[in-house]
């Protein structure tokens, strides 16, 4: 890993939660494949090589989640794969944990929100309580790893539980997949979303992963691709750059895990040199390159621009907001007042991140915190 990775005029990067710059191995397999000329639906020769080259990666991004490649559906992006996972299947009504991604509310905004913990995590209790009140059988989704806090949420035991009042789930593992090790059969689910870009692999392509024999109605219609669940030529450019991203992740998750000290020793230099501020969800297992620091009294934003003319990129929250900020939805559901929601940032490493990352970063957020002090 190395701090000197792709960066506009120097800049650091550490916002590797809304996108992980493309590995080089995943770029030269995309290079590699723009020599692919057919079309993957076509009989003929060119269109057989471009089909070979959708199937090896399609079992690539299996072999990351532990699943038959034919469980793999290929979509533009995690967002479609939240879509088709909530709202193909009419016959059931969602339920949704307080904490999701943007794509996950909007796919289902008038679904009831399950409460969290203060500590990140959802309330199993509610969950039970929710789903034996359930008129029917609904569609809970849940995800494995927070966007913004990096926590780990109890898959495995709210599967358990959907189960057993015969509820499906789905989970939304894009921030966890390639972070730490990730087995659909382990966790029970009955869907799980990917996206390539928070791999180190290209933006425009995700995936749904289903359980054996479940089949959701198509949201875009007019082909047979993707078994008739998501009509469209394929991306063939970014489904096999997906699936030299899945490969390089399985490969690289020592290094994954490698990130958590650093990400430990920026939060503790950080606190220790700015006792008023806060980490969120720190009490809670995480993924390992993800930190929420909450600095009362100075608003994400202006955390995020001070830091960009630093020179260090990081995040308020989700990116996918296009522009706006608001307090996050994410840090209200855990017991958080309006103000500490509107003053966090997200900092997330990745594999251009070092010890010299963490060095640059602190320096930059506490000259920052102590200017904001005296202001």
């Amino acid at each position: 890993m190395s701090g000197n990775g792709p960066a506009p005029g120097g800049h650091l990067y550490l916002d590797h939660n809304a996108t992980t710059p493309l590995k080089p191995a995943v770029k030269a397999a995309m290079v590699q494949a723009m020599d692919l000329v057919g079309n993957p639906s076509s009989v003929h020769a060119f269109g057989r090589s471009a089909r070979r080259a959708v199937d090896e990666a399609r079992a690539a991004v299996a072999a990351l989640a532990g699943v038959r490649p034919a469980q793999v559906l290929f979509t533009g992006s995690g967002t479609e794969a939240n879509n088709l996972a909530l709202r193909g299947f009419t016959t059931r009504t969602v339920l949704v944990s307080a904490i999701e991604h943007e794509s996950v509310l909007a796919a289902a905004p008038d679904a009831p929100r399950l409460p969290a913990c203060r500590d990140g995590t959802i309330d199993l209790a509610a969950l039970e309580r929710a789903l034996a009140a359930a008129a029917s059988a609904p569609l809970v989704s849940l995800m494995l790893a927070n966007n913004e806090t990096g926590v780990i949420q109890p898959v495995a035991e709210a599967t358990r539980i959907a189960h057993a009042h015969g509820a499906l789930l789905h989970c939304d593992a894009v921030q966890a997949a390639g972070r730490i090790p990730l087995s659909f059969p382990a966790l029970g689910a009955d869907l799980m979303t990917l996206s390539a870009h928070k791999l180190g692999g290209p933006a425009g392509v995700g995936a749904l992963i289903l359980a054996e024999g479940l089949e959701p109605e198509a949201l875009i219609r007019g082909g047979g691709q993707e078994r008739r669940k998501r009509a469209g030529t394929e991306n063939l450019l970014g489904i096999v750059g997906f699936g030299a991203a899945a490969r390089q992740a399985l490969d690289t998750l020592p290094d994954a895990a490698a990130l958590a000290p650093l990400r430990d020793r920026l939060e503790c230099e950080a606190l220790a040199a700015v006792p008023q501020a806060r980490v969120m969800g720190g009490l809670a297992a995480r993924v390992p390159n993800t930190s929420c620091l909450v600095l009362p009294g100075v608003p994400g934003e202006t955390q995020v621009m001070g830091l960009d003319l630093a020179g260090v990129a990081v995040s308020a929250g989700s990116a996918c907001s296009s522009g706006k900020v608001k307090p996050s939805h994410v840090l209200a559901a855990m017991g958080e007042d309006a103000a500490a929601a509107a003053s966090a940032i997200r900092v997330s490493l990745g594999w251009t991140s070092d010890d010299e990352t963490v060095d640059r970063f602190l320096a930059a957020w506490i000259a920052m915190a102590r200017r904001s002090a005296r202001a």
